[in-house]
């Protein structure tokens, strides 16, 4: 449990748990969207997004796993709205399966959280031979986004309230110091798996950076932001096995627990002092100052397009 640290200009700190940035919020008639949903933050994200009213959409690899945890959160919250739907982010033609699916299902989407995420593996390529963390951090979130934006635009229209887009990233984008490499994504003899990881998550901030140009050209009431969730002993780790067990030692001082570490998530999704808020990075709920490459409006650019060339838009 992290036990350090101060309260910020939200009132909240690191602390603070999702229920804490919470309490009080009354999230029936919103329909959120969450990736990686049977695990982690993102499981505890889905849970308190549902006790606070909200009907969430689990979109997960393995529905089997889902559907147990959709069983554990309506036991636990009886009038819950919980659905599983299948999506692997590391295969385009899964993404855009789902988002075809979830297009014609009819439901609204008022949130969108793009939380799913690899941790430094070995090096391997995903279904479509793209680098996996590129391809399932960022690529399969930005097709994912974009073929949803409609949905997200009408939503907002016929709801007459703002729709939010929430980037799941990491401190860890500050690794990436060189920036994003372009022509060597999939370079097998250049890779290092903390520096992809790193370029995935600044590629997380940078996407949130220029679907809020976008929307403020479009004059569309969304917004879109980014977020560290804090130090957190995950099934992330899993690739690192050392690593894995020094953090499980000191984690008990200085690691978030995972109520914790889905504070930032949704604080950024639900709270009202979010309204409006627009490009931001946020950690320990609060707006925080990611790296200055996360900050570059050309780089963003350039990976929008970039993206949108790989993904075949």
């Amino acid at each position: 449990m992290w036990i350090f640290g101060k309260k910020g200009e939200s009132g909240f700190g690191a602390s603070s748990t999702a229920e804490d940035v919470t309490q009080g919020i009354d999230g029936t008639g919103l329909t959120a969207l969450v990736t990686g949903a049977s695990s982690g933050i993102g499981l505890e994200t889905t849970r308190v997004l549902a006790l606070r009213g909200v009907h969430v959409v689990m979109a997960v690899r393995n529905t089997e796993t889902g559907k147990k945890v959709k069983e554990n959160i309506i036991t636990e919250i009886p009038n819950a709205k919980v659905d599983v739907m299948e999506l692997d982010l590391s295969s385009l033609a899964s993404v855009r399966t789902f988002a075809a699916d979830y297009c014609s299902s009819g439901l609204p989407l008022n949130i969108l959280i793009n939380n799913a995420g690899v941790m430094a593996p070995p090096f391997t390529l995903s279904k479509d031979k793209i680098e996996l963390q590129f391809a399932t951090n960022h690529l399969g979130h930005f097709l994912l986004t974009n073929l949803l934006l409609e949905t997200m635009k009408n939503t907002s229209r016929e709801h007459k309230k703002e729709g939010r887009i929430v980037n799941v990233s990491s401190m860890g984008h500050h690794m990436a110091n060189k920036g994003i490499y372009f022509d060597k994504i999939n370079d097998e003899s250049s890779y290092s798996p903390l520096y992809a990881y790193g370029q995935s998550k600044l590629a997380n901030i940078l996407h949130a950076n220029e679907l809020t140009r976008h929307f403020k050209e479009e004059r569309v009431e969304l917004t879109a932001n980014s977020l560290h969730p804090g130090a957190i002993a995950t099934s992330l780790l899993r690739h690192h096995s050392f690593l894995e067990g020094v953090m499980n030692w000191v984690g008990k001082y200085f690691l978030k627990t995972i109520p914790q570490g889905a504070a930032t998530t949704c604080y950024v999704a639900l709270h009202p002092q979010v309204k409006g808020v627009s490009g931001e990075y946020f950690s320990d709920s609060n707006i925080a100052k990611p790296s200055s490459l996360a900050k570059d409006s050309d780089l963003a650019k350039r990976l929008w397009d970039f993206s949108l060339s790989m993904v075949a838009l």
